[in-house]
């Protein structure tokens, strides 16, 4: 699952027997890192030695070992026919006719309503996207950052013109931030080769990031979002404790490497400043030289040597590391607030085995929709009341904030979670 690379020609993998007929017990004892079967469409796969070459990364696809992994397999795939070639070499057998077809307790009345509302959207054209606007935006992407250099080249590096710049840097980095999530996502143009380069170029040559650590790691939220162990983005390095189980399990077992009842204060300190010019550039490069990925090393050199062609001249070397700085620490603080008021405020748990649709609902919410907030984080789409009208349905949480709800509720859930652990830290 996930397309974040570029697809070489099968080869025989499966190691089983393709006329096999297994229950659902038997696909579930084959979750380990030596031994990993998945189910598509009631067809059962060994994936055991392909999850290594996997594009997306042997993490993403891992994730689904032993379990039923067709709705993430759909949702990560724009041609389906192109990746179905790559299973067959890979299928041992299908699930035994007495066997429901979706696993554990999943509802199957919620699983069929959202194939058919998967299905009508499709068929409406909302999922067909309109490369003309996605040029538009890459336009506007870079007429901003030519701004910016043009704003000190001809009217001078006074404070005022350099703060003025600095924002126009980090508003069209933030904006290059959501143009390559997209064609990360391979949502762009029909021909996935297209949607590589330019998410190459984007996130490379525009931003210094990396394009297989992005795929790599951002699937893996996708696959499981707000799950632990398996959503990379809530694994927060013992610094904070978030939603209502980690921080009890930390406050029993007595850990406290930080002050976690005053994380919703700290955080302003750790989080949005620190995340992309320290935590995220550090992995980002440790990325690129431990798997010898060159091409993305190359696209990012080269953002940082236009970087510095631009602004040495003007601050010297040491003025335009400390400008870049600035100009991240910026972008930052956007990234962190937008990306976290969708996530952090929502339910965040060990596996729990749900449906494709509760478990992405159960971790994200919306924000209402506005002329600015569609542009400032990228959002928008007439596909949410539909949506909306099948949680409905099922009685499924779907939630709907304000931008400044979503930025406070950020800050409560950090003190709620800083709560439970220093009540079960003092009193369990």
């Amino acid at each position: 699952m996930g397309g974040g690379g570029q697809l070489t020609e099968p080869a025989e993998l499966g190691n089983g027997r393709a006329g096999g007929v297994y229950t659902w017990q038997e696909v579930q004892s084959h979750c380990s890192r030596s031994d990993q079967w998945l189910v598509i469409d009631r067809k059962v796969y060994n994936i055991t030695q392909w999850a290594k070459r996997h594009p997306g990364g042997i993490r993403v696809i891992s994730h689904y070992a032993g379990e039923d992994a067709t709705e993430a397999f759909t949702a990560f795939h724009p041609d389906l026919k192109w990746v179905q070639k790559f299973l067959k070499p890979l299928l041992i057998g299908e699930l035994a006719a007495t066997e429901p077809s979706q696993d554990r307790n999943k509802s199957a009345t919620i699983i069929q309503d959202f194939h058919t509302l998967r299905a009508k959207v499709e068929s409406e054209g909302l999922f067909r996207a309109r490369p003309s606007f996605f040029c538009f935006h890459l336009g506007h992407i870079l007429l901003l950052e030519a701004l910016a250099w043009l704003i000190i080249w001809v009217w001078g590096t006074s404070w005022t013109l350099t703060l003025l710049s600095a924002f126009l840097l980090a508003t069209s980095q933030l904006q290059a931030g959501w143009l390559q999530h997209d064609f990360g996502h391979l949502s762009v143009f029909k021909k996935s080769s297209w949607n590589h380069v330019l998410h190459k170029f984007t996130i490379g040559h525009l931003k210094g990031a990396s394009a297989n650590w992005w795929n790599h790691r951002h699937y893996q939220h996708h696959a499981k979002p707000n799950v632990f162990s398996k959503d990379p983005d809530v694994n927060m390095l013992h610094l904070f404790v978030i939603g209502k189980t980690q921080p009890v399990e930390y406050g029993i077992k007595k850990i406290k490497y930080m002050p976690y009842h005053h994380q919703h204060q700290y955080f302003f300190l750790v989080g949005p400043p620190l995340l992309i010019p320290i935590y995220f550039h550090i992995q980002i490069m440790r990325s690129m030289i431990s798997r010898h990925d060159w091409v993305d090393l190359a696209c990012s050199l080269s953002h940082y040597l236009r970087y510095l062609c631009c602004s040495v001249p003007l601050y010297g070397l040491l003025g335009s590391m400390l400008l870049i700085s600035f100009v991240r620490i910026l972008e930052s603080h956007c990234f962190v607030w937008v990306t976290q008021m969708n996530h952090l405020p929502m339910n965040i748990d060990h596996e729990k085995h749900q449906d494709w649709l509760s478990m992405q609902l159960h971790a994200t919410c919306n924000v209402k929709q506005s002329p600015f907030n569609d542009w400032f984080i990228s959002d928008g789409g007439e596909h949410h009341f539909k949506v909306r009208a099948l949680c409905d349905k099922h009685g499924i949480p779907y939630q709907v904030k304000t931008m400044w709800q979503g930025f406070a509720d950020v800050f409560r859930s950090l003190k709620n979670s800083g709560d439970l652990w220093l009540d079960a830290y003092l009193h369990k």
